[in-house]
């Protein structure tokens, strides 16, 4: 179970990435107003809500390196939400390296 947490820690913070992208995009009338929007303060809040998650992970057994292992799969969330969400380029370079790291958890974790 504190493993799922982990997981879902990942990717969470996977999409706290694609609002922190969002607020980018928008245009602003003050510096400021980049920094301090909706999507920004969406992004980090959830970011701080995967940092409290990885916490009460550790905290129930689940190791560092374990935590850090785990953590690659943001790796695989990233460009798969970039690629949905705001239509990157998935190209099969990256294709294949996703892959490549998909097979180092599974060979840490069997």
């Amino acid at each position: 179970m504190m493993y799922i947490i982990v997981i879902l820690s990942v990717f969470l913070a996977a999409c706290a990435q694609m609002l922190l992208k969002q607020g980018a995009c928008q245009q602003y009338n003050t510096w400021w107003r980049q920094y301090i929007n909706g999507w920004v303060i969406g992004g980090y809040t959830i970011m701080l809500g995967t940092m409290m998650m990885n916490i009460f992970a550790m905290s129930r057994g689940v190791e560092v390196k374990e935590v850090s292992v785990i953590e690659s799969m943001s790796y695989l969330f990233v460009p798969i939400l970039s690629f949905v969400i705001f239509k990157e380029r998935l190209t099969w370079r990256k294709v294949c390296a996703i892959g490549v790291i998909i097979i180092g958890i599974v060979v840490f974790f069997v």
